[in-house]
């Protein structure tokens, strides 16, 4: 089953109601498959559908994170927001390329090396991504 499948679905078992324009931004982000600015997506919407709002769009963006359908971050100060890529595992990191913005996802989460080092602490969240240049474009570039 494909990931915009499994968001639809996901929608549908929260009673969500799954409307064009809500598959429409799914398939969007499952066709992009890294993340996107949210004002891209805004602008895509936009596009698609003329007279959805802006308030529109982006509550929809949070609904759609609630469910854990969509992942989020912040990259210069700007929300960008990707189709979750790993329902099974929603606590997951990713490896980020800083050429093609490919994501890929990185199975082993790093938090138990930390809370070795921090005795007595209490780790309230986390947030571990790894960006460089994929093979493909470490390839392409020589590097």
């Amino acid at each position: 089953m494909s990931q915009a499948t499994i968001a639809i679905e996901k929608m549908k078992q929260s009673g969500m109601r799954v409307t064009k324009q809500r598959r429409a931004l799914v398939a969007y982000l499952d066709q992009s498959g890294k993340f996107v600015p949210v004002t891209q997506l805004d602008s895509y919407m936009r596009g698609q559908y003329p007279g959805l709002s802006h308030d529109t769009i982006y509550r929809n963006v949070k609904a759609f994170e609630q469910l854990g359908i969509l992942e989020s971050d912040v990259e210069n100060e700007q929300a960008i927001v990707k189709l979750q890529c790993d329902f099974q595992h929603p606590h997951h990191h990713h490896f980020i390329c800083t050429n093609c913005h490919r994501v890929q996802e990185v199975k082993m989460c790093p938090l138990g090396y930390f809370e070795n080092q921090l005795p007595g602490a209490k780790i309230a969240s986390h947030n571990f991504e790894l960006y460089g240049l994929c093979a493909d474009c470490a390839k392409k570039l020589g590097k």
